[in-house]
């Protein structure tokens, strides 16, 4: 694991707010977020769908479409510089050089009127200034790198023309292509089958270890988290809930939907007539988002106090946190 504790994070997020207009009202999408990432450090963002794992992503990069969407507020420092404030033109001279994405699904990333080669020349002859027989050889290196066999000759195929597994390879090999500092995952074993899955993580941890390459991971999947992450940040309702290591998270959960989260998973250990316990009730409106803790419909520990109040994050110990009242000094007293 790769700690640098003492030092400036390579990315740094701070009191991020988002919110999407639409004919209901106002979408609070993401609701005062706060992370971080060091170099070299994988940190996966998890959490069930529509909690704001890829709103965040996405606005991390600047992509969300403005309107609907708007910055309420936040700051987000990239390798020491604001970018919140960059325009359009400076965000293009980053993402793929310094910062580059894996999106959810390939196909519909990847043109389908371009060869492979031609999608990940584009960025080195931009970014990097290569002329074309430096690009190609380039991206020829990076197809290899990323276990495409006969690069040579695939690099002039479509992306029709290659399985869902190694279209996602493509996908990586065109982030990487440029070195960036920082890789944001989205989802990027989504719709493919465990084998295929298992060999796309084993090629961003391979890529981790050689090229030091930051990685945000935005998942669903908890496994693939015990598998690739450092640390993890749990998101619930727009909001970040938890926070800590993957062995504190995985070991000790502090926060009730972490927990819920934990237990809804199949596990190797434990008997198979073993019923999985799942979370029950539905994910808060973020129309209207509630005024206390946004989980306590749903949570089995609620007290008075989280239906009006809703919390920090309240320091665990160690590097974990959880925005949740039973971790506060006077939760007991709070009970009674």
């Amino acid at each position: 694991m790769n700690k640098q504790q003492n030092h400036q994070p390579m990315l740094e997020v701070k009191d991020l707010r988002v919110s999407f207009d639409v004919r209901e009202g106002e979408v609070q999408a993401v609701r005062g977020v706060d992370f971080h990432v060091n170099s070299g450090e994988v940190l996966g963002i998890v959490g069930e769908s529509g909690c704001g794992k890829t709103v965040t992503a996405q606005t991390l990069m600047r992509l969300i479409p403005s309107p609907p969407s708007r910055i309420k507020s936040g700051s987000i420092r990239f390798l020491g510089e604001e970018i919140l404030h960059k325009s359009e033109k400076e965000m293009q001279q980053l993402r793929g050089s310094k910062m580059g994405m894996i999106f959810q699904d390939p196909m519909t990333s990847l043109n389908p009127t371009l060869t492979v080669g031609r999608q990940i020349t584009e960025n080195l002859m931009k970014h990097l200034k290569m002329n074309t027989a430096q690009a190609k050889t380039r991206a020829i290196e990076m197809l290899k790198l990323v276990g495409i066999p006969g690069a040579e000759t695939r690099i002039n195929q479509y992306p029709h023309e290659f399985s869902g597994g190694m279209r996602q390879r493509v996908m990586i090999a065109i982030a990487l292509a440029c070195n960036p500092a920082l890789l944001i995952a989205d989802e990027p074993t989504t719709a493919l089958d465990v084998t295929i899955q298992a060999q796309i993580l084993e090629v961003l941890k391979e890529l981790r270890g050689r090229l030091n390459t930051s990685i945000i991971l935005i998942t669903h999947n908890l496994g693939i988290v015990a598998g690739l992450c450092d640390r993890v940040v749990v998101m619930y309702g727009g909001q970040i809930v938890e926070t800590g290591t993957v062995r504190e998270i995985f070991s000790h959960p502090k926060h009730p939907y972490t927990e819920g989260l934990l237990k809804s998973l199949p596990r190797l250990d434990t008997s198979k007539s073993e019923p999985l316990i799942p979370i029950h009730g539905t994910p808060p409106d973020l129309v209207h988002p509630p005024a206390g803790c946004a989980f306590a419909p749903r949570c089995g520990y609620a007290m008075r106090i989280c239906q009006r109040l809703d919390p920090a994050l309240i320091d665990c110990g160690g590097t974990q946190a959880a925005r949740c009242w039973l971790n506060h000094s006077k939760a007991q007293e709070a009970k009674a």
